[in-house]
């Protein structure tokens, strides 16, 4: 499985690219950051990012984009950069039919280092470990695409086991998937046992 990681940002978006299967060890194929300049035009640096992500899709060829999923946050302006971003990574992929996966941080930072409430120098450690690089990559945009990638490879199997229930259980519970299908409108079947009924005559009355 080769997953791309956008950790999404108008000023550094990072991206990375992890290749791997669950529960055998995983190889970084490429790091880095996708940057724009901050007095630059909101829609050239959405283009400045479009572009760059395009790039990277182009050079790695992902199965999968993983993307963080945007949250609340007290500053709006920066949230609303972020959220710009998130939808361009997840234009890029579908434009191409890559299927895209959204993870909180908390859930990242669960993954990658067992507390989902871990410091960013943490997830750079255990980024690095994981992947066994020589150092923590910078800035800590990238170590994070790398850290939704790791997530994702990891989460997959598990995701998709529980689409998989879901999916049965509502094909099972479907009407008319089980049992003897019955035609709209048809009655019960006439009663066959028993001798026939002679009929009956009105008394006082002849034919």
């Amino acid at each position: 499985m080769r997953v791309l990681g956008v950790d999404p940002g108008l000023t550094r978006c990072g991206v990375g690219v992890v290749e791997g299967v669950a529960g055998r060890p995983l190889t970084m194929l490429g790091v880095g950051v996708v940057r724009t300049p901050a007095d630059a035009e909101l829609g050239d640096r959405l283009v400045a990012v479009e572009q760059g992500i395009e790039a990277w899709l182009d050079e790695y060829s992902p199965g999968y984009v993983a993307v963080e999923r945007v949250f609340a946050q007290h500053n709006v302006r920066t949230v609303m950069g972020t959220a710009q971003a998130s939808a361009i990574a997840m234009l890029c992929a579908a434009r191409r039919g890559i299927p895209v996966a959204l993870h909180t941080p908390s859930e990242v930072k669960a993954a990658v280092t067992g507390s989902g409430r871990a410091e960013k120098a943490q997830v750079g450690a255990m980024v690095t470990r994981l992947l066994r690089l020589d150092a923590p990559p910078k800035p800590a945009d990238a170590a994070d695409a790398l850290a939704l990638a790791i997530c994702h490879i990891w989460r997959a199997p598990a995701q998709n086991r529980l689409q998989q229930a879901v999916a049965a259980h509502r094909t099972s519970g479907a009407p008319g998937t089980s049992g003897t299908p019955r035609t709209p409108g048809a009655s019960a079947a006439p009663r066959t046992s028993g001798a026939p009924r002679a009929p009956r005559t009105l008394k006082g009355r002849t034919a």
